[in-house]
């Protein structure tokens, strides 16, 4: 169901943007200031103040959907910031144009040559270790991903149990590292 206020909130965000648009064509380098963002104040109805706490803020560039969380709006916008450097500086290594602010860029999806070539692996592992039913896991893919902002102590501790491989030094719990790691490991 639409409400007037989602109504008034894409409304605002086509203003925005377009407005940001216009503004961008007076030069041809753009800085995060340069792009349309918003902060909301995010509802939690049933959930407890502590953990609701950590992302009361969302904060988005518009059209480029990066996304970042946080307990302040301060918080939200840095992060935000921060997470588009990033990005902006992935792009330029890879030969990729910066976006024009307000334009719509695509999703991209990251690489999965890592975990296609243990795809039978990487199933069992989705259904004993991660307990899903499926999942998307990328080479980029993390624990973490996949944890609720809990530790992923639980989730290498059960890898330990099923496949006998210790991972607790794979940094960022890279899943296709850690793939790679038990294919190897069970390989011997």
């Amino acid at each position: 169901m639409v409400t007037s206020r989602h109504l008034s909130r894409r409304l605002s965000d086509g203003i925005r943007m377009a407005w940001k648009r216009a503004l961008s064509y007076r030069k041809d380098q753009w800085t995060f200031d340069d792009y349309p963002t918003v902060v909301r104040k995010q509802s939690f109805d049933g959930v407890p103040d502590d953990m609701a706490h950590e992302s009361r803020y969302w904060a988005r560039i518009l059209g480029w959907r990066i996304d970042e969380t946080a307990p302040t709006k301060t918080e939200a916008l840095t992060k935000l910031r921060k997470l588009y450097e990033i990005r902006r500086q992935l792009r330029i290594e890879n030969g990729e144009s910066i976006p024009r602010p307000s334009a719509k860029v695509p999703i991209q999806f990251a690489s999965r040559e890592r975990i296609k070539a243990h795809e039978e692996l990487a199933g069992d592992f989705i259904h004993r270790v991660l307990q899903l039913e499926w999942a998307l896991i990328t080479d980029e893919s993390s624990l973490w991903d996949f944890t609720d902002g809990q530790s992923i102590k639980e989730s290498q501790d059960r890898i330990f149990l099923i496949y006998g491989v210790a991972v607790y030094d794979v940094e960022g719990g890279n899943m296709a590292a850690i793939i790679q790691r038990i294919a190897t490991e069970r390989g011997r």
